[in-house]
């Protein structure tokens, strides 16, 4: 799987670079305008509008290549994720401790700990309480 990986991504390099150049070399339809204003032989104001020459047709083959290697890329590249699962099921949840928090004040010993589902856990105050004084 990790050489098809490969093959795709360096097809979407190569059409992604080939595509830049192919549009770099064109000249868009705004640049025959000077020629719809006497100097030149255009049809209308922007241009002949007949069919698509060489490189137009390439360009949107290219890019069709490009596009189809992209999907190709997100299908096999991403994570296999199982139908019913949550991304979050996986993820941890990490509390901060304060330093100093589950000790008795005044002391180095840690706190006994409170097997008691009723009481709530002490929060830390935000703001003030937490600024050391000297």
């Amino acid at each position: 799987m990790n050489v098809l990986l490969t093959i795709v991504l360096a097809v979407q390099m190569l059409t992604a670079l080939i595509m830049i150049g192919l549009i770099l070399v064109q000249h868009g339809k705004g640049a025959d305008m000077g020629a719809a204003f006497g100097s030149g032989g255009s049809g209308s104001l922007f241009g002949a509008s007949g069919s698509a020459n060489f490189m137009s047709r390439s360009t949107a083959i290219l890019a069709a290549i490009f596009f189809v290697s992209t999907l190709a890329l997100a299908y096999f590249g991403g994570p296999k994720a199982s139908l019913g699962s949550s991304v979050l099921e996986g993820s941890a949840v990490v509390v901060p401790v304060a330093p100093g928090a589950g000790q008795i004040p005044g002391t180095s010993a840690p706190a006994a700990v409170n097997s008691d589902a009723s009481v709530p856990p002490a929060t830390v105050t935000p703001g003030a309480g937490q600024i050391p004084t000297k």
